[in-house]
């Protein structure tokens, strides 16, 4: 991750309206990992190479870099398709107590808030092992 002076935190709604796309793509016509290898192309842009998240062209060039179609990726920003999806998954996610990242959901019911240090998580996962 290469932070700095000139790092922001960008608006990551369309990034998850492709994320949505990806997946939906995947179990259409595969590959199966289209969603994952988007999420590593949009961490790249982003803490790697500090790119804008917001613009159109950065998000179709990490689809086309995970090996999906980049003009698909713009017809999916530009038309607004997966907006009610994620809006739908926002609120999920708001409703189960998430509402900052990194959120950690163990077993889909324990969560484990906010960058914690090792040790917290090892707590965390001791309790919820004691439990079960």
């Amino acid at each position: 991750m290469r932070m700095g002076d000139d790092s922001r935190i960008w608006n990551t709604f369309d990034a998850h309206r492709l994320l949505h796309w990806a997946h939906e793509t995947a179990l259409a016509k595969g590959p199966k990992d289209a969603q994952e290898a988007l999420k590593r192309a949009l961490f790249t842009a982003h803490f790697t190479e500090n790119r804008n998240l917001t613009d159109a062209g950065v998000l179709t060039q990490a689809a086309e870099a995970a090996g999906l179609d980049r003009a698909e990726a713009g017809e999916v920003l530009a038309s607004g398709r997966y907006a009610p999806e994620v809006r739908a998954a926002e609120d999920l996610w708001r409703a189960r107590g998430i509402t900052s990242v990194p959120a950690v959901v163990v077993e889909g019911k324990y969560l484990i808030s906010g960058g914690q240090p090792a040790a917290a998580f090892e707590e965390a996962l001791r309790k919820i092992a004691g439990e079960n």
